[in-house]
């Protein structure tokens, strides 16, 4: 794909697949900066109101979610876990506690792959919210992506689909990403295909701003970019709320 065919695709999924969609759930993108430091983002948004009573709390380089009220938190197992964690060199981002299960494997020398095989897609029927998953390793080689979502098989949902996606590094200013799902409905149809081609130009304070505006105002709850240096290092974290 030539650098031109690239900023259109990238234009046309940012346009169609977040700013002009309702809800595409929960959603990441790993890549490079304008200025090639790698970054990753993470949204998280909500129709319930348990969905919408979180916000993002980041502690040093981890991003975690937490309740805005905990009196009103009615079934914290599928909304609170760390969204962002990272080991030396490895630098994980997912859309539930997989994110976890993810980081302990490969401290303990296990692959990405491997981790979450131990893993299903969330047990929320009728919708059986996808689990996305995305690592950076800038650590003992080339720079590495993975990129994973594990949702129910459409013959049976009962079952778990996996995929595994190994794209090659992008350029500067650009990302690969994935949302949980591809547009609103009852139930949300998940989402499908390859990693999305989506800009990430400027800043992180500018990248931040962009997809907040884009993200429908009614059902966005939290928003976060993580920065880390182009030869590695502990990343930080930028963080939007909904509510404080």
């Amino acid at each position: 794909m030539s650098p031109v065919d690239l900023h259109g695709a990238a234009k046309r999924a940012f346009a169609e697949r977040i700013e002009q969609c309702a809800y595409p759930g929960r959603g990441l993108v790993v890549g490079r900066a304008s200025d090639g430091d790698w970054v990753q983002v993470y949204w998280i948004m909500g129709r319930s109101e348990n969905s919408r009573n979180r916000r993002f709390v980041a502690d040093g380089a981890t991003l975690r979610t937490a309740p805005v009220d905990p009196a009103k938190l009615a079934d914290p197992s599928l909304v609170i876990y760390e969204a962002m964690l990272e080991l030396p060199g490895r630098y994980a981002v997912s859309n539930g506690d997989q994110t976890r299960t993810v980081v302990d494997a490969l401290g303990s020398g296990g692959s990405f792959e491997a981790a979450l095989a131990k893993r299903e897609r969330e047990p929320d029927g009728p919708h059986y919210t996808p689990r996305i998953t995305a690592l950076l390793e800038i650590a003992g080689g080339p720079p590495a992506l993975a990129l994973s979502i594990l949702r129910a098989d459409e013959a049976d949902p009962a079952r778990t689909e996996r995929t595994t996606f190994r794209p090659a590094p992008p350029p500067a200013g650009f990302g690969r990403g994935l949302t949980t799902y591809a547009g609103d409905g009852d139930p949300l149809p998940s989402f499908r295909g390859d990693p999305l081609w989506l800009p990430l130009e400027g800043e992180p304070s500018e990248i931040l701003e962009r997809y907040w505006q884009a993200l429908d105002a009614a059902n966005r709850v939290a928003l976060a970019v993580k920065r880390i240096h182009a030869s590695g290092g502990p990343g930080s974290i930028l963080v939007r709320n909904r509510f404080p």
